[in-house]
């Protein structure tokens, strides 16, 4: 599995509504047509910042994705309408934990 941290400061001016539009249609296109992708998740940072946390199952899956035509031209979008900055980090997952109430934890026996 590939993480793709994308950590976003947008301009002050932008057009909010194109913007959260532009980014839906990008994970709508990424859910239909990038073999690979696994899902994304976005979260706001304290300082105004986003955070996208976009999984992928392989390394090639995200370079498809990164030419996609429509992502492409979204891409320059960013660049010219929506960005002041970004930084992407890309990591290979290698180890996933996961826990839900009502489960025992690994390691801690029954309680």
């Amino acid at each position: 599995m590939e993480i793709v941290l994308f950590r976003i400061h947008t301009r002050p001016d932008i057009d909010q509504v194109e913007y959260e539009r532009a980014f839906m249609e990008m994970v709508s296109r990424a859910s239909q047509l990038a073999r690979g992708f696994v899902d994304i998740q976005a979260y706001a940072g304290e300082d105004g910042s986003e955070l996208a946390v976009a999984r992928f199952e392989s390394a090639d899956a995200i370079a498809r994705w990164r030419d996609e035509p429509a992502h492409v031209a979204t891409r320059e979008r960013g660049h010219s309408e929506f960005f002041d900055s970004y930084d992407i980090t890309i990591a290979t997952q290698w180890k996933h934990y996961d826990w839900s109430r009502g489960q025992q934890v690994p390691g801690c026996g029954s309680r």
